[in-house]
């Protein structure tokens, strides 16, 4: 009985996987095509995917992405979607470049969206401060992987593709330091040409650089691609710069060729020591120098008489102030608090309101009030 009991839940479950993989095969068809599978190492793949549907009792939608990897570099060029009632058709086109060479895997992610053609109304149905989701059933397909078979590059090989190098250099003479600038732009069609650096390691002369620009045009035919460099170089004396060289490699023609800027040739002019603005490359003898004590003293000088004129002007400012203000004395003649009140109340300054309810509250309320102290305290708020 146990074993007749296993054996119906082994068949039901292998049915029901059995029924998931037909399903989906009856649910769509798929078919990938690639224009070349032996591509060398950054040499643009052409990769179209179509997705057909073949099931026509349903609404299907389709959710297709490659998968990111170090082993390649990917862009998507365009995407067709034909939907005619239950009869949907994807085409999806693809550029690759592969990063490495041996045999790499690009895999994918796909996603089968289920819904009604009820449930695409009521998505529609609402306005644009009502917006209603599309509901739908969710499915991951597998879909097996596509292997590229990567050939290796020649040796050295910076360039992958078929490009033209152009430079220009405004000028060969120049003064100590001046800087020499020199653009290099290469330009054409392949992986875009971009390079850590162009000068060579080699010379003693100081080099300025930029980030390089890069334009570029992708499409069906490739990537297009114009990179500019702009750099500069400064010297204190004559040089030569050694002839720049870029290896490339043109996988159409399978044959590898060179970039290249000449030899160039620099005169620089060093001025004479008398004429520099400072002494730095030609300094005089090591001798004591006490010139800077002199210069510091005379700078504590200053900083001290004029610190103390300004704490003398300050004082004598404040004692003016409290020996020549004959307001301080009409609040001395004031007797009583109603006639300071008058006093203040004529200024109309607002610094003395809190002063004028003290002696408000005195006079026509119940507070009692140290009349001598108001005054005093008055008194200090003025100085």
């Amino acid at each position: 009985m146990k074993n007749n009991l296993g054996s119906l839940i082994l068949f039901q479950l292998f049915s029901f996987c059995l029924f998931s993989l037909m399903s989906h095969a009856e649910d769509f068809t798929h078919s990938f095509h690639v224009n070349k599978t032996d591509p060398y190492v950054k040499e643009g793949v052409i990769l179209t995917l179509d997705l057909n549907q073949t099931s026509h009792d349903k609404v299907l939608l389709f959710d297709f992405k490659i998968k990111e990897s170090d082993a390649y570099h990917f862009q998507r060029l365009d995407i067709e979607e034909t939907d005619t009632g239950h009869h949907a058709q994807v085409h999806y086109v693809y550029l690759i470049y592969p990063l490495k060479s041996g045999k790499i895997n690009i895999a994918f992610d796909l996603l089968k969206k289920v819904t009604t053609e009820d449930s695409v109304a009521y998505s529609f149905s609402g306005d644009r401060d009502n917006v209603k989701g599309l509901v739908t059933v969710d499915t991951d397909v597998k879909l097996p992987p596509l292997q590229l078979n990567v050939q290796a590059l020649p040796e050295n090989t910076l360039l992958v593709g078929d490009f033209k190098l152009t430079h220009a250099i405004k000028k060969h003479q120049a003064q100590a330091y001046e800087p020499l600038p020199i653009q290099v732009s290469i330009g054409g069609k392949g992986y875009p040409p971009l390079l850590n650096t162009l000068l060579p390691k080699e010379g003693n002369f100081t080099r300025f650089t930029e980030d390089p620009v890069v334009k570029s045009i992708v499409t069906i035919q490739g990537s297009q691609s114009t990179v500019t460099y702009a750099m500069a170089l400064s010297h204190t004396q004559s040089f030569t710069l050694s002839p720049l060289k870029i290896k490339a490699f043109d996988p159409h023609t399978q044959k590898s060729y060179y970039l290249t800027v000449p030899e160039q040739h620099f005169d620089i002019t060093t001025p004479k020591t008398n004429t520099l603005v400072d002494a730095i490359d030609s300094p005089l003898l090591l001798k004591e120098d006490w010139s800077w004590l002199k210069t510091l003293l005379g700078y504590v000088v200053v900083f001290t008489a004029g610190y103390l004129s300004a704490l003398s002007w300050k004082w004598t400012k404040k004692q003016r102030r409290k020996e020549d203000n004959p307001f301080k004395d009409k609040i001395q003649n004031c007797n009583d608090a109603k006639a300071l009140l008058q006093l203040l109340m004529a200024t109309e300054d607002k610094h003395f309101t809190s002063t004028m309810e003290i002696l408000e509250a005195s006079l026509y309320g119940d507070g009692k009030i140290n009349f001598k102290k108001v005054k005093q305290d008055l008194l200090e708020k003025i100085i």
